[in-house]
């Protein structure tokens, strides 16, 4: 079927007008974190909620004083959840990849869980479901049920969508449901499949789909940056492998028709650098802010469209595979913390280079990263901040905690 519409989802560039955003407003999924269990997911400290979501809020309004629409991705969880087909197959494929290894188990729950409204069950599929919020039934326990006694949830929580960069990504027209580098936050991505199957915000039918979270190989959003209409980086790092850059590479190629080029930039394999945009994002036209040294720890790859995988070359450095694929004369990086080594260090541990471009030449930070904030607005950048004390403890900045849906064309 063919049509003429003009799909909702629109993003050529990383600086135009932010226009429309995906959010999470972080809830109750944030107060089942505790010390046992940080490491599982993902977390390196315990926040404190309610300042958390008041920051969060704080976020949103910046965006929309600015004309950027907000959405909210438990609204629109809530919003298929209305239709019994979607709501009954969502419910099973959630509770079958959670494991619960005892089929009766499993039925009493899922019976518990359609009984609930959509906006109860999108809140329980986010913030999990506790053994306490479900209620004692008489029924024969099984093995796996005294092995698992101890263990709280019977649907985990999930702490880390706050961070929407993530699990998706637009780019062109089109979305990449991500396949992300660990289990804690697969059930992200899946929910974020229904949502784009279901919701007539993705308008399925007109929006293609690069790349779907059952691949194989992880790719994550904080390492795609879609520099221009025609260009793409994808960071190859702790979370994203390179054959994952490489198949999204070829679908681009082959469904977008625009992009052309896929810059691969490998950055070292560690937490201190989790994403490319981490360490180094765009914030106007020719100006990237950088993490002192990163220029000088990273390699870049030109890919291009070859017949069966991606034609590879390597680049120069950074800068010049940058002047390169852009097309222009120079580029300015801007260092972190004003250059200075401890400033930096100190900072970066805030996302300070974690920055959201809402339009050419304006950022959103957090306010804390006063330096970082000072160096942006010598080189003319506009610096929108707000607060983050909470927020950066899930460490992920402004652009961690936005999914762009639609910017201005540049």
């Amino acid at each position: 079927m063919t049509t003429d519409r003009k799909p909702f989802l629109d993003v050529r560039s990383e600086i135009g007008k932010l226009k429309a955003v995906m959010l999470h407003r972080p809830g109750r999924e944030l107060e089942r974190i505790t010390p046992q269990y940080l490491h599982e997911l993902l977390f390196d400290d315990i926040p404190w909620l309610k300042k958390m979501r008041e920051e969060h809020d704080g976020f949103a309004d910046a965006l929309r004083m600015r004309g950027c629409t907000v959405y909210y991705y438990q609204d629109m969880l809530a919003d298929i959840l209305k239709d019994e087909h979607v709501k009954e197959q969502l419910v099973a494929e959630v509770l079958t990849k959670c494991n619960i290894a005892n089929p009766d188990l499993e039925e009493l729950i899922k019976d518990f869980l359609m009984e609930k409204t959509p906006q109860e069950i999108a809140e329980i599929l986010i913030a999990g479901l506790h053994k306490k919020d479900f209620p004692e039934i008489q029924r024969e326990k099984r093995l796996v049920d005294h092995i698992k006694e101890e263990y709280p949830f019977y649907i985990n929580p999930l702490p880390n969508l706050y961070f929407t960069r993530d699990p998706g990504a637009v780019i062109g027209n089109g979305l990449c449901v991500n396949s992300m580098n660990t289990h804690a936050r697969d059930r992200e991505t899946m929910i974020l499949k229904y949502i784009y199957t279901y919701h007539p915000n993705f308008e399925k039918d007109v929006t293609p789909l690069w790349y779907d979270y059952d691949r194989r190989y992880s790719i994550e959003g904080g390492d795609i940056l879609v520099l221009g209409e025609n260009v793409i980086a994808v960071g190859c790092s702790e979370r994203t492998s390179a054959r994952g850059i490489e198949d999204l590479a070829m679908n681009l190629f082959k469904g977008d028709g625009k992009i052309q080029k896929v810059i691969a930039v490998q950055i070292p394999f560690t937490r201190a650098y989790m994403h490319l945009d981490t360490v180094f994002t765009m914030v106007d036209y020719d100006k990237f802010t950088i993490y002192p040294g990163v220029e000088d720890k990273v390699k870049a790859f030109c890919l291009t469209e070859g017949k069966n995988c991606p034609k590879v070359e390597p680049m120069g450095n950074l800068q010049d595979a940058l002047k390169q694929a852009l097309n222009l004369p120079s580029i300015q990086f801007i260092q972190s913390g004003g250059g200075d080594e401890v400033t930096a260090a100190r900072e970066q541990w805030n996302d300070s280079t974690n920055t959201l471009a809402i339009a050419p030449g304006v950022v959103v930070t957090y306010n804390r990263n006063e330096a970082s904030n000072d160096t942006l607005r010598k080189y003319g950048i506009e610096v929108v901040e707000i607060e983050g004390s909470e927020l950066v403890r899930g460490r992920g900045g402004p652009r961690c905690m936005s999914m762009p849906l639609n910017r201005e064309k540049i």
